[in-house]
């Protein structure tokens, strides 16, 4: 009858049910698709920086998967996580110790129960080897809640690693495309300042020839002071913005003080991405890596409740030793030193001021916490996605614009110049004009940049990005 207790007590526990309730993804009100007609084989491209056709980027974004210290974080924290789901899932296994001793030693003759006579000495010896086993009947669902918890733990981790890898992806591109639109601006100060100069060479001469007045000299040399001092500014910021994406691509600390940044294609020849093609489903955005890690900490929470329960119930531990015991080391494996025993141990708690229960109401608050967080996860994934598609519509239709108003402002600093060199207007013409052209130029600039930008967040919004033709993506303009 005893050998058939364990078996039995083992079948009982592997066929209970597990208290606690069981994940069920909560309902929420999505839209039907993110364009048109959904389409079930719509996938997330994990190497989106691609679209852009830059080598020097995909340089980067390679450079930075590797070395880039928030990310090697986010996967060290991946492995403590699979290290806990390790641990966690060991308590439903058996386990098996070993045990061995020995000592020597004299007893006091002082103590009645030594049986020695005062003054007496004998040396004492005593050995012992053993092994235990023990396990714990898992009858509630106890320790398979806990591993449900943590391997939805791990998940979210490996989530979470995927959220930093896109982060640190986006971040690169838009730090490089800011890198390049400094670049852009920088050459548009000092070709306006040696436009500048050479037309300052010019009102000098005409100055000292009396054939201007001071008025109009001096604001010549006011305006090439400004694109001047322009020009200082934006070498500042390439090297600032150098040095962020040095960083970013996880530089040592000596490539940061002295190393060079490489340069690809101008931010005008630059492939710009389609806004996504037709047929992407909605529930794509449940694919978020962002998303993916809050509901996995939903479903660790709620397997948690679980394991909150199960205090409520007994717990049921079998031991069992083997081994042997002797006073002489020589005895020790022999047939009359051999000993064995088994046993079964079963707490529970009878009276503890509402402790169980209370444990019970933080795991349900918990998963209620857990639940918000899933909730706007994905409502900050829809508000995204729709802001980076707005945006990338937008700021194509305001480039457009403003390469018409850059074209417009050459030619009227062209004909302004010629007015004012032919006495026809004044030297303020010029002035306005050169002024709009130069601002026109530094926004074109930094709407390239911002369509860029778009793009990227379009890509990010995703999760990572979207199919498309190998053919597809118009320069940047």
């Amino acid at each position: 009858m005893k050998r058939l207790l364990l078996p039995t007590l083992i079948t009982l526990a592997l066929g209970a049910c597990a208290v606690g309730p069981d994940y069920q993804r909560p309902a929420m009100d999505l839209p039907q698709s993110l364009a048109a007609d959904a389409r079930p084989d719509a996938r997330v491209d994990l190497t989106w920086w691609t679209a852009f056709n830059d080598p020097v980027l995909d340089a980067f974004e390679q450079r930075a998967s590797v070395y880039n210290r928030d990310l090697l974080a986010a996967i060290a924290r991946v492995d403590e996580a699979a290290a806990q789901l390790t641990s966690t899932r060991a308590d439903l296994l058996p386990q098996l110790n070993g045990a061995a001793g020995g000592q020597r030693g004299q007893p006091s003759s002082l103590l009645p129960s030594s049986g020695l006579q005062p003054g007496q000495k004998v040396i004492g010896e005593q050995y012992n080897a053993s092994l235990q086993a023990s396990y714990e009947l898992d009858l509630w669902g106890k320790l398979r809640r806990a591993t449900e918890a943590s391997r939805a733990e791990l998940l979210s981790s490996q989530a979470a690693r995927d959220t930093v890898a896109l982060t640190v992806a986006a971040s690169v591109a838009n730090g490089y495309f800011q890198l390049r639109t400094y670049d852009e601006q920088l050459d548009i100060a000092r070709r306006t300042l040696k436009s500048r100069e050479d037309a300052l060479v010019l009102r000098k001469k005409r100055f000292e020839g009396g054939l201007i007045s001071e008025l109009d000299y001096r604001q010549a040399e006011a305006e090439t002071a400004t694109a001047r001092a322009a020009v200082p500014l934006y070498e500042q910021l390439v090297s600032q913005a150098e040095t962020a994406l040095k960083v970013l691509i996880g530089a040592s600390p000596r490539e940061i003080y002295q190393g060079e940044v490489s340069r690809g294609k101008a931010l005008s020849t630059l492939n710009v991405p389609p806004t996504p093609p037709s047929g992407l489903p909605s529930d794509l955005l449940l694919r978020r890596p962002d998303v993916v890690a809050a509901e996995q900490q939903l479903v660790a929470a709620n397997a948690r409740i679980g394991v909150a329960r199960a205090a409520y119930f007994p717990d049921i531990t079998l031991t069992a030793a083997l081994g042997s015991a002797s006073l002489a080391l020589g005895d020790l494996f022999t047939g009359p030193a051999a000993l064995w025993s088994f046993a079964g141990d079963l707490t529970m708690p009878i009276f503890n001021w509402g402790k169980t229960g209370a444990g019970v109401d933080i795991a349900n608050a918990r998963q209620k916490q857990a639940l918000a967080s899933y909730e706007q996860s994905v409502q900050n994934a829809f508000r995204d996605t729709r802001d980076a598609l707005v945006a990338q519509q937008k700021t194509a239709e305001q480039l457009v614009a403003q390469n018409t108003q850059v074209s417009a402002y050459t030619r009227t600093t062209h004909l302004a110049r010629l007015r004012y060199d032919n006495g026809y207007s004044s030297y303020i013409d010029v002035l306005d004009s050169e002024r709009s052209l130069f601002s026109a130029e530094l926004d074109r600039a930094n709407t390239r940049l911002a369509r860029l930008q778009a793009a990227i967040s379009v890509f990010r919004a995703l999760g990572g990005g979207y199919s498309q033709p190998q053919d597809a993506g118009k320069p940047a303009g």
